[in-house]
């Protein structure tokens, strides 16, 4: 890690494209997600605690915690990093001066181009299976529990569930339609590990991904797609989702037709980086957490 713990949340913005949209997703999880940022901040958010001194204590813990090589949570946020970054052909840079207008997307066509349903159904279950392996890292047990996270799913809140929220709505409903889930199985279960190999998002995490070699990689991918099938169908029967009441939502701050609607899909995996943001929250607040239980 290049950055320390604090500094990257320190870092962390108060407003651009992704914080834009995740406010935006807010209709599916009312309230849950404040855009926490600041380490300082954090610690008090988390805590309620006032008293500088123990304020102080928390931060040196939290930090040494996250330093500490035999833990964890360097591998996890390189995760959220790492699922997040190999898709930003575009780079958000040259849309950071537009927050707070409204984009016109048909500017942006020539430069985004929509991967096949292939590539994006690859890119949504690897998303599902690094944050897996991070939910793993993050609390110290084997990588490949599978059950332990699909347990955990019912009790994610906060910048965690906005996560998954927007994995449903950003990464299967808008580019893959309203039987994303079903897309997503049948295609991975179509692919072939030669095919896996190929893809860059793989290639960077894939030695974190249990399984022995790519065949058994993408087996692991497989069952742990399948194995969240059910919390996304719950998510999104419950909130009546379709791709076009997400993107009336995300109308705030986009402008587009609905018929490019897999143009917007491109657009905003290369413009936004809700993964690593939310995982940088999610990070910082396990980490507090834990330096109190201690302290």
């Amino acid at each position: 890690m290049s950055k320390a713990i604090f500094q990257l949340v320190d870092e962390l913005p108060t407003s651009n494209l992704t914080v834009s949209m995740l406010n935006a997703l807010d209709f599916v999880a009312p309230g849950e997600w404040q855009n926490t940022v600041g380490f300082v901040n954090t610690i008090k958010t988390v805590t309620g605690e006032s008293d500088e001194a123990l304020i102080q204590q928390i931060g040196e813990r939290a930090i040494y915690l996250f330093n500490d090589k035999s833990q964890g949570y360097q591998t996890a946020l390189w995760l959220y990093q790492t699922v997040d970054g190999t898709d930003k052909a575009l780079g958000a840079a040259a849309l950071a001066n537009k927050v707070g207008e409204k984009i016109p997307l048909l500017g942006f066509l020539n430069s985004v181009t929509p991967k096949p349903d292939k590539a994006q159904t690859i890119d949504l279950t690897l998303k599902v299976v690094a944050e897996l392996v991070a939910f793993c890292q993050i609390n110290g047990i084997p990588g490949d529990s599978i059950g332990d996270f699909v347990a955990s799913l019912g009790e994610y809140a906060g910048e965690s569930l906005i996560r998954m929220v927007a994995l449903v709505c950003v990464d299967g409903l808008i580019p893959l339609g309203p039987d994303f889930i079903s897309k997503a199985l049948s295609s991975i279960s179509q692919t072939n590990p030669q095919e896996l190999s190929q893809n860059s998002t793989f290639q960077s995490i894939k030695d974190v991904i249990p399984g022995n070699n790519d065949s058994g990689k993408l087996n692991f991918i497989g069952q742990s797609f399948d194995s969240v099938k059910g919390w996304m169908g719950d998510l999104v029967t419950a909130n009546n989702l379709t791709p076009q009441n997400v993107v009336g939502h995300l109308q705030n701050f986009v402008e587009f037709s609905n018929d490019k609607l897999d143009y917007l899909g491109a657009f905003l995996d290369v413009a936004t980086n809700y993964y690593e943001h939310t995982g940088t929250q999610t990070l910082a607040r396990r980490l507090i957490e834990r330096a109190v239980a201690e302290i």
